[in-house]
């Protein structure tokens, strides 16, 4: 992407407000607010780290006590001002690895339109994450934390860059439209994360992450959060980063510990009612598709089979896809079909399965959709759906994932193991 000229000293005209900004989605979630006494605050885990106590305090309130390997690893190096190179288990809490440091070296309020700390994420939905487990740390010491993406009240966001924001948390695409228009600058950021960088790279937005890293122009720290460090990930760190301290609490091709693999071969027209028999033993089950269409077609069908389930894909309104997120979140729907759209947005600890409908095309992508399971230290299911072309596929993704090789267990949505999958590991 090239950047526009004009000349020195011109402004660039401001686009106006879209007609249907005022039907859009707020970009943040209601202002958060410490609801623990510092009277009664006893220091967690974290401060033992160095974390002063204002960003603890934040912390405790929000119910952290005490951090995950990657945590401890990468929060003392980047509170030295450090870059930093972080490669951990999907779910291992990256969001904290990064967001303490970040909140914790920031001294002081924003300007208006001149952040300070910036975090680069792909999807909307991580945005909007990112920036919800971040605001409710960040009020112990008096910042704020704005998410910043496509699909929301463009002017709901320009107005909070106006009143002045400490830190923000945007998608690449957005980002570079307010830069485009003026409507904030990255001159005053010290802090830069890039938070899962190869999806960023796999979905082609390296060019616009390096025209928004050129627009950073002061002395900064960066920190780069990855399940790979390869590739346009590689070229990222050696361009743009500084010596940069690698932090790996796994191997690439890990998946978390706690995580139990399933390989089923079903029959295609079967294939919805086992999607349904296993999703009735588990409060919260996501099912990944590959295709829109698909998607929409299994949404139905496990409807019409009496499970409460939605889809969320690209083609879906952004305030439809936070409504079903939502309501998945609040228990409300117990299964959620998705493309990957969704593989690296969803942060939610209670996920007791992830179902992929067909073989993952390969291991990245099965490790990146598996990994909405078996978080933080929780027991999860992997389980994925193979019809019978597709076995091949199957052993390719159990020898990339150092896993005992096995052909699919054949079952039918009649089978009552389908109801206590541990059967299966015991079988």
């Amino acid at each position: 992407m090239s950047e526009n000229t004009r000349p020195p000293g011109a402004r660039r005209r401001r686009r106006p407000r879209r007609p249907h900004d005022h039907h859009e989605a707020t970009p943040v979630a209601p202002t958060p607010t410490i609801s623990l006494d510092p009277d009664d605050y006893i220091p967690t885990g974290f401060a033992d780290l160095g974390v002063p106590p204002r960003v603890d305090l934040g912390l405790a309130a929000a119910g952290f006590t005490a951090p995950f390997a990657i945590q401890t690893q990468a929060i003392p190096i980047a509170l030295t001002g450090r870059d930093v190179c972080g490669r951990a288990k999907t779910g291992s809490g990256k969001t904290l690895a990064f967001g303490v440091p970040m909140l914790s070296r920031l001294e002081g309020q924003g300007e208006p339109m001149r952040p300070r700390g910036l975090v680069l994420v792909p999807t909307r939905e991580l945005a909007l994450q990112v920036a919800e487990v971040l605001a409710p740390v960040a009020v112990g010491s008096g910042h704020t934390v704005l998410a910043v993406y496509g699909g929301a009240s463009r002017q709901q966001q320009i107005s909070a860059l106006q009143r002045g924001v400490d830190v923000v948390v945007a998608t690449p695409l957005r980002l570079i439209d307010l830069l485009k228009e003026d409507e904030l600058q990255l001159d005053a950021v010290e802090i830069v994360v890039l938070d899962e960088a190869d999806r960023m790279a796999d979905d082609g937005f390296t060019p616009q992450v390096e025209w928004i890293l050129r627009k950073v122009t002061g002395e900064h720290q960066t920190m780069l959060f990855s399940a790979t460090l390869d590739g346009d990930v590689g070229h990222l760190v050696q361009r743009y980063m500084t010596d940069p301290e690698l932090v790996a609490v796994d191997a690439a091709t890990d998946t978390v510990g706690t995580m139990h693999h399933l390989w089923l071969a079903v029959h295609h027209m079967d294939k919805d009612r086992v999607v349904g028999s296993i999703a009735s033993s588990f409060a919260k089950t996501i099912v990944f598709c590959q295709t829109k269409r698909t998607c929409d077609r299994v949404e139905r069908n496990l409807q019409d089979l009496g499970v409460k389930a939605a889809a969320i894909h690209g083609d879906l309104p952004q305030a439809a896809r936070e409504k079903a997120l939502k309501r998945f979140t609040d228990g409300e729907l117990h299964v959620l079909v998705a493309t990957d759209v969704a593989a690296r947005g969803i942060d939610i600890d209670d996920i007791g399965a992830v179902i992929h409908y067909e073989p993952a095309p390969d291991v990245k992508d099965y490790l990146h959709r598996s990994g909405r399971t078996a978080r933080a230290g929780r027991d999860g299911w992997a389980i994925t759906l193979a019809e019978y072309n597709q076995h091949t596929q199957v052993r390719i993704l159990q020898r990339a994932l150092r896993l005992e090789p096995a052909p699919p267990v054949e079952v039918f949505s009649n089978n009552p193991m389908l109801k206590d999958l541990s059967q299966f590991e015991s079988a």
